[in-house]
C-alpha cells in the first residue's frame, strides 16, 4: 500500500500524486489566510491572479506565489 500524505481539505493523497498546479477558490483562500468573500472580491476586481477553466475558476500556485511576494515588496497596497 502507498504512503498516504494528508493533502487539502482533508483528502487524502498518495505519495506519488503530482502537486497542485492550482488551487479550487476555498484552498486558494485557505492558503493565502482570507475568507472566501474577499477572495471573490479581489478576483471580481482583477486584483488578484486567476484564470477560467470552463465554468471553473482556477488560481495557479506559482502565480499566486510571484503576485504575492509582490505584493509583499510593494507593500500590499493594492486590495
Amino acid at each position: 500500500m502507498p504512503d498516504r500524505l494528508p493533502g487539502p481539505a482533508n483528502a487524502e493523497v498518495t505519495a506519488d500524486a503530482p502537486p497542485r498546479l492550482a488551487l479550487r477558490p476555498r484552498d486558494a483562500a485557505r492558503a493565502l489566510g482570507i475568507g472566501a468573500r474577499s477572495l471573490w472580491s479581489l478576483t471580481n476586481r482583477g486584483i488578484i491572479p486567476h484564470i477560467k477553466l470552463g465554468k471553473a475558476t482556477l488560481y495557479p500556485v506559482d502565480v499566486l506565489r510571484d503576485w504575492l511576494a509582490e505584493q509583499a515588496r510593494k507593500g500590499g497596497n493594492d486590495a
